[in-house]
């Protein structure tokens, strides 16, 4: 009969969802080399070829792609029967900012409670300066954030592309000061575009603050102000006007994870977790 190695089922999925030996390596506390010789190893038992490997990429291949559903639930069935034995939960608190938390949320999540059922998830959803502040004070085990200030620790998950948007029909006369949506005074992503607006000497007022990324996206989309948001995160019906009104360029934002986890099963299940985010953060075309 064809059994499988947990062990190398889960390498598997790694590297399949990181894209990388080394990553995957990583997640699982060991060496590249442990993690060849399991997929190695996986794929002489199934007698299918599942990673294609170069210098320059990791992929899957068709057969490859085809397993890698059933592996997950095979090793989310494995999490399970092991939970059943446990009389304890484990507990990860993850933050993650709100101008960071966009559609494929919902994913991410079920990717991490696919990884490991037996894990209490809490997720915090602030503003990137809160959640650092809490991550510093040990209150979340990580956190993915947009990069504040010229703090240079976390791993650089992606860059996030940031625009003017507005409703369709949305007025600005010239001379008038822009309407403006934006976060709470302390959010960063406020604060880079009031300084561009007021360093390109554009007047502007605020006629819509706080409530958190949903509300600001109500208010524009409503039609009644601007916003300074990420490309991923603006809703469909909204459009881009920094061109049409001559509003300054917005600089790039690098999203950064932040974690103190040091077990191996949390570390995998937070690379999961940053491997879901970074693939749906493809360069805008």
């Amino acid at each position: 009969m064809l059994t499988l190695d947990v062990d190398a089922v889960q390498a598997f999925v790694l590297v399949a969802d990181l894209q990388s030996f080394t990553r995957a390596a990583e997640a699982l506390d060991t060496s590249q080399a442990a993690i060849s010789v399991k997929l190695k190893r996986l794929e002489d038992r199934l007698g299918e070829k599942l990673i294609e490997r170069t210098p320059r990429l990791v992929r899957l291949s068709a057969r490859g792609a085809a397993f890698l559903g059933v592996a997950r639930e095979f090793i989310a069935a494995h999490e399970r029967a092991l939970a059943g034995l446990s009389s304890t939960s484990r507990r990860f608190t993850l933050g993650i900012a709100d101008q960071v938390a966009g559609p494929e949320l919902p994913l991410l999540l079920a990717r991490l409670h696919g990884y490991d059922p037996a894990l209490l998830i809490e997720v915090q959803i602030e503003a990137s300066r809160n959640l650092l502040d809490a991550f510093d004070r040990g209150a979340l085990d990580a956190a993915i954030v947009r990069r504040e200030d010229d703090r240079r620790d976390g791993e650089i998950l992606a860059q996030e592309r940031f625009g003017w948007f507005a409703a369709p029909g949305f007025e600005h006369r010239q001379g008038q000061a822009l309407r403006l949506a934006s976060l709470a005074a302390s959010c960063g992503v406020r604060n880079i575009a009031t300084r561009a607006l007021d360093a390109a000497g554009v007047s502007w007022v605020e006629v819509f603050t706080g409530g958190g990324t949903a509300a600001v996206i109500a208010a524009v989309s409503a039609g009644l102000a601007v916003g300074a948001l990420a490309h991923r995160v603006a809703p469909v019906g909204v459009v881009e006007i920094g061109e049409r009104f001559a509003l300054p360029p917005l600089p790039p934002s690098e999203i950064v994870l932040h974690s103190s986890v040091s077990d191996a099963r949390s570390k995998g299940a937070l690379r999961t977790v940053a491997a879901a985010f970074s693939e749906h953060r493809a360069p805008s075309p």
